[in-house]
């Protein structure tokens, strides 16, 4: 079974690219699409052409240029972090004989459920310079103070520990579309397994740690709560404070499309070097790779994948549980309410649906019809990602109360909220998923007379399935956790989980967050069982 790999000739790789044009079906709803990621874009323009000549002395000042540096620093790291922490850990859950690795697979993801303002607060909680460890050093050894946990080192701390799963999660797509052919033919040629996973393994898994890493990056860039809560200036903490103190609406609106500018910049590099195709040529099922005989690499391998789960899930799950004990002891009135989950669950599940379904055409036009306006159109669908939430909702409401007054404060106004915020993260899945289908299985099947419709639907998504379920399950989680965008935009008394875990938090009512976390951590795992159970279903099918 051959495969189309890096080092093709010239006349191979325009037989590679040449593509049929894109039908209405595909470019008109991307289209579409894109026009809704350029909204928030819109009204920044708006915003920054209202403003004075000073505007560029702001943009211009060190300061802004600090806010800069910074942010593209804290992303890099994150985004580098990540990739370390995630490629290792996808390679030892799904190639290796290590013990208990189904578990494994399920703890390793589990950091995606926690959001990044009470993932920041637990670490500051446990690891700060007066936290839960310090005291307990105290008393053993006579510790007065740790390390100052705030600034940089807190923020890419937090950052990389609860977003390296989207690294994880694509990799491990990744993994599982690699025809196993490939490495056993390096093996018989006399490479070793390290030379094998680094010349042949890892340069085929390329479009999957980008599609993660991007993912990462713009998480961080689009970052409020961590950063805010580790203290450290980064574009959104400046971008927050100018919207919440209305002092200058004009210059959070300039930040805003620096921070635009830079997005467009992270996907032109990433998009580069996701050119090249992955995908099996040919029509034989693919076979289950060989286990890999871990041996006395045995108990580092599941001291590393032990570290990353007690510090992403073990501790946070400890602290909650620790203010519900507190409050129950203290005889705080634990309230028990169901409508906010019951609201989340219903807001998250139509963003996922609504997501997919958006980010569908905009994959296939990427990744089928590659062109220029291919290009521009998937560029312009990550724009929203980068954005503060704030400033997402805002674009959104000013909309609604000038030109559609109905949908203002409607659920259906804040799903669309949510559909521009998170378009990327079922973006990316499908992509890389897309790039390892062969495109002559689609061919075979408009020649035998099927539609582009036809071919969509029973071909094209079925075979795309895991970058479907693994862009559902990142949007579900990713909105379950959002809270800017789902305090301007939800409609009267829709109370979600997230709100009731900050509105209680930011007073200083921990025991009363303690509940709603719970519940949140619950209900954001149910993306995460279905997310694995998929993997389990492919596997068996293979």
């Amino acid at each position: 079974m051959a495969t189309a790999v890096p080092g093709l000739g010239s006349l191979g790789r325009q037989a590679v690219e040449r593509r049929p044009a894109a039908p209405p079906l595909v470019w008109v709803p991307a289209l579409l699409v894109a026009g809704a990621a350029l909204l928030p874009i819109a009204y920044l323009i708006v915003r920054a052409a209202g403003a004075d000549e000073g505007i560029w002395l702001l943009l211009l000042s060190p300061r802004t240029f600090r806010l800069f540096i910074n942010t593209v620093l804290l992303g890099a790291a994150v985004a580098a972090t990540a990739i370390l922490i995630a490629v290792p850990a996808a390679w030892l859950t799904v190639r290796t004989d290590l013990p208990g690795a189904s578990a494994w697979r399920v703890l390793t993801v589990m950091p995606l459920v926690v959001p990044s303002y009470v993932g920041a607060f637990v670490l500051i909680t446990v690891l700060g310079p007066t936290g839960i460890l310090q005291a307990a050093l105290e008393r053993l050894w006579g510790v007065t103070r740790l390390l100052d946990i705030y600034g940089f080192f807190g923020a890419w701390f937090t950052l990389s520990l609860f977003t390296y799963p989207y690294v994880l999660l694509s990799v491990r797509a990744g993994l599982r579309g690699i025809d196993p052919a490939i490495e056993e033919a390096s093996r018989a040629l006399g490479q070793s397994g390290w030379t094998t996973f680094r010349r042949v393994t890892l340069p085929l898994l390329r479009p999957s740690i980008g599609a993660g890493a991007l993912l990462v990056l713009l998480y961080v860039f689009s970052d409020f709560g961590a950063v805010s809560m580790m203290q450290f200036d980064s574009f959104t903490t400046a971008i927050y404070l100018q919207y919440q103190a209305s002092f200058n609406r004009s210059y959070a609106a300039a930040l805003s499309l620096v921070l635009v500018a830079l997005t467009v910049l992270v996907v032109v590099l990433e998009g580069r070097q996701s050119r090249v195709r992955y995908h099996r040529i040919g029509s034989a099922t693919a076979r289950l790779p060989r286990r890999v005989h871990l041996g006395q690499w045995t108990r580092p391998a599941l001291l590393f994948l032990a570290a990353i789960a007690t510090v992403g899930v073990v501790m946070p799950v400890g602290v909650v549980t620790y203010w519900l004990v507190v409050g129950l002891r203290h005889g705080d009135s634990i309230l028990v309410s169901l409508r906010p989950a019951i609201n989340s669950i219903t807001a998250s599940v139509l963003s996922a649906l609504l997501t997919v379904a958006a980010a569908m055409p905009v994959a296939v036009l990427s990744v089928r019809f590659r062109g220029r306006l291919s290009t521009a159109i998937t560029r312009v669908s990550y724009a929203g990602y980068a954005l503060p939430g704030i400033v997402v909702a805002l674009s959104l409401v000013f909309f609604a109360a000038r030109y559609v007054v109905p949908l203002y404060q409607t659920l259906a106004l804040l799903v669309f909220g949510y559909m521009i915020l998170f378009l990327p993260q079922a973006l990316g899945p499908l992509r890389s998923a897309l790039l390892q289908v062969s495109p002559a299985q689609e061919e075979s099947a408009r020649t035998l007379g099927r539609t582009a419709r036809e071919v969509a639907l029973t071909i094209t998504v079925p075979l795309a399935r895991s970058g479907v379920v693994a862009g559902a399950a990142l949007v579900f989680l990713t909105t379950m956790k959002e809270l800017p965008a789902t305090l301007l935009l939800s409609p009267i008394g829709f109370d979600t989980l997230a709100t009731r875990v900050w509105s209680a938090a930011t007073e200083g009512f921990f025991s009363r967050a303690a509940v709603p976390a719970l519940l949140l951590l619950l209900a954001s795992s149910l993306s995460v069982g279905l997310l694995l159970s998929q993997e389990r279903n492919r596997w068996r099918d293979e």
